[in-house]
């Protein structure tokens, strides 16, 4: 894989070594930043504390730095306490001892590009062929050497292949973690127990007599048996996603909705306790793929900095892809702050089949699809 070397700002330059302190002021109430409090980006970011610069190792946008124990913290307002020392200052070269550092990857130095070229955006006319080709070098690594956290909406649940193949991505060890909401993890066990994805044969993906009963009677039969697990295994079923997620132990959050059915028991409710357990998984990621979820797209991507520190000081790159049919939510995505993230402008089964046949969790020995609905 592509080694992706990180170089560290210069801070024997001028501007580093005349740069006042940072400041930090008490936080006035619980909840609330001091007034001229500094936002965080995506970026590395550095702040000059005793004359040393100290960089933010666990970063979130739209977050404050906080100075606790000699290390900057990066909390959500809401978890602020009083007293608690922000920094202050809306400056980010220095002037306020801030410093935002988008280029560490590449060299220190911004990429040099023409001013005027075409197809310089990412729309249904560009060629993938080489996103695709770097994402299975990168995942070939990954699987070994990082954390990879898949985000997804519940397109995947409703087609038999797009179940199989990510549940065989799943148990070949692409996956870390999974972030999704009610709907996936509802349609994908509807699929395993009857059949259908809202009331839809999954193969032939033709309506069922009083299909549209399936997905409820679905999250009524895992709210009697009390889990997913328990679901799973009292009702003998083994395909899907969440029984590949079960079976090897892979973390799953699922965020709720208002407009839930049911929920599913393990449906977090509380939208602040959902993306904190959200964000546990991704404060240690080093890959992320977000798929055909606009909201939950937006939402990670903005709990998520465009860099990892690991054990050992490492400072490298987390991947963000996006992949969705509409260009609309790959743009909305960098609108909303995320510049790192990769966009891929597909149809998510078909990506997800192909993906899984690249990597070798296809399973070609499995019974044929007619063979096993009939």
């Amino acid at each position: 894989m592509k080694v992706y070397e990180y170089t560290a700002p210069d801070f024997e330059q001028k501007q580093f070594r005349e740069a006042p302190d940072a400041k930090f002021e008490g936080a006035p109430f619980d909840g609330v930043a001091p007034v001229n409090f500094h936002a965080m980006s995506i970026f590395p970011e550095y702040f000059k504390v005793n004359g040393e610069w100290l960089l933010a190792e666990e970063s979130r946008m739209d977050c404050v730095p906080v100075l606790k124990d000699g290390k900057v913290e990066v909390l959500e307002f809401r978890n602020l306490k009083k007293g608690d020392p922000v920094a202050v200052g809306r400056t980010e070269n220095c002037e306020d001892g801030i410093f935002v550092y988008p280029h560490g990857f590449t060299g220190g130095e911004a990429e040099q590009r023409d001013t005027f070229a075409f197809r310089t955006s990412r729309t249904r006319e560009t060629a993938f062929s080489v996103d695709y080709d770097e994402l299975y070098e990168i995942l070939r690594y990954e699987k070994d050497h990082g954390k990879i956290v898949w985000v997804m909406g519940p397109a995947f649940s409703f087609d038999h292949d797009a179940r199989k193949a990510f549940a065989g991505i799943i148990n070949k060890g692409y996956v870390h973690a999974l972030l999704a909401g009610n709907a996936l993890a509802t349609h994908d066990l509807e699929g395993a127990y009857l059949k259908t994805a809202l009331g839809q044969n999954i193969y032939t993906q033709e309506s069922v007599h009083n299909g549209h009963y399936n997905h409820l009677e679905t999250i009524n039969r895992v709210r009697y048996h009390g889990s997913i697990r328990d679901f799973l295994e009292k009702e003998n079923l083994t395909d899907g996603i969440m029984y590949a997620c079960e079976k090897n132990n892979v973390p799953y959050v699922l965020g709720g909705s208002i407009r839930d059915d049911g929920p599913l028991p393990e449906v977090y409710g509380d939208v602040y306790e959902a993306q904190d357990r959200m964000r546990d998984e991704v404060r240690s990621a080093t890959t992320v793929i977000c798929m055909a979820t606009m909201l939950h797209s937006i939402a990670v991507g903005n709990m998520t900095p465009s860099y990892r520190v690991l054990e050992d000081g490492t400072i490298r790159p987390v991947h963000f892809y996006c992949v969705d049919i509409s260009e609309f939510t790959i743009n909305k995505l960098a609108d909303r702050g995320s510049l790192s993230a990769k966009g891929i402008v597909t149809n998510v089964q078909d990506f997800i089949v192909h993906l899984s046949k690249a990597l070798g969790a296809w399973d070609a020995d499995e019974e044929t699809e007619s063979e096993k609905l009939r």
